[in-house]
């Protein structure tokens, strides 16, 4: 069971496509099977027998978006698992949930001291178990939907740091050099590093110059349009 995804074991049938995952790291058959029950229909599942496995399928695989973690397992705990995805920048924000035993308040202290999100109690409650992991998923989305706006802005502001600072250009050509060397049309430039978009035309001066005949009839008609 160590490591395999229970997506098509569940009884409920397998989750859609696009579900958070959920990662339940417990050395105990039972604990397992009533938590692949009571939210098998609601999620993708992987299941991790102690915490050496845990991390590994973490390491190697798509990450989960929730961990249920139990803390009493053979070669390591998980305490020491917890520690160590709040250590790695990479893991550090999925939520962690302890499953604890009912009343032991120094092992709730401490995971929660560890970074853990929140702790569930044996025996469980199946309707506290699906609210918690809801809940805590839905911060994660939150979470994640506000870094994202974070980056697309740090991205948006390096733009305009680029179009606002002193740019290279060819006094002839009138291209201009961007930031790893290469030579460029105002054009591509601009699309390259904002959101500008162009359509073309022709300035008055332009008109004259390449098209002299129709020049006067051109201008007169754009003059009308602008009044309108």
């Amino acid at each position: 069971m160590a490591g395999v995804n229970l997506e098509d074991n569940a009884k409920q049938g397998p989750a859609p496509p696009g579900k958070p995952l959920v990662l339940i790291v417990d050395d105990h058959p039972v604990n397992v099977r009533m938590l692949v029950e009571a939210l098998g229909d609601l999620y993708r599942l992987k299941i991790a027998t102690d915490g050496r496995i845990a991390l590994n399928v973490i390491a190697m695989d798509e990450r989960p978006d929730l961990v249920l973690l139990d803390i009493v397992m053979p070669e390591v705990d998980g305490y020491e698992v917890c520690a160590r995805l709040k250590e790695d920048p990479a893991t550090a924000l999925i939520p962690v949930i302890f499953i604890t035993s009912l009343g032991q308040v120094s092992e709730e202290s401490r995971g929660l001291a560890l970074g853990a999100s929140d702790y569930i109690s044996k025996p469980f409650n199946m309707d506290v178990v699906r609210l918690r992991v809801a809940n805590h998923l839905a911060m994660k989305r939150q979470r994640d939907l506000l870094q994202q706006q974070k980056e697309k802005l740090e991205e948006a502001l390096e733009r305009v740091k680029l179009l606002s600072g002193l740019l290279p250009i060819c006094a002839s050509c009138k291209k201009i050099r961007d930031d790893k060397g290469y030579w460029k049309q105002i054009e591509s430039y601009i699309r390259d590093h904002s959101e500008a978009r162009f359509s073309h035309g022709i300035c008055p001066e332009c008109l004259k110059r390449f098209y002299p005949d129709i020049a006067e009839d051109v201008l007169a008609e754009m003059g009308k349009e602008v009044k309108k």
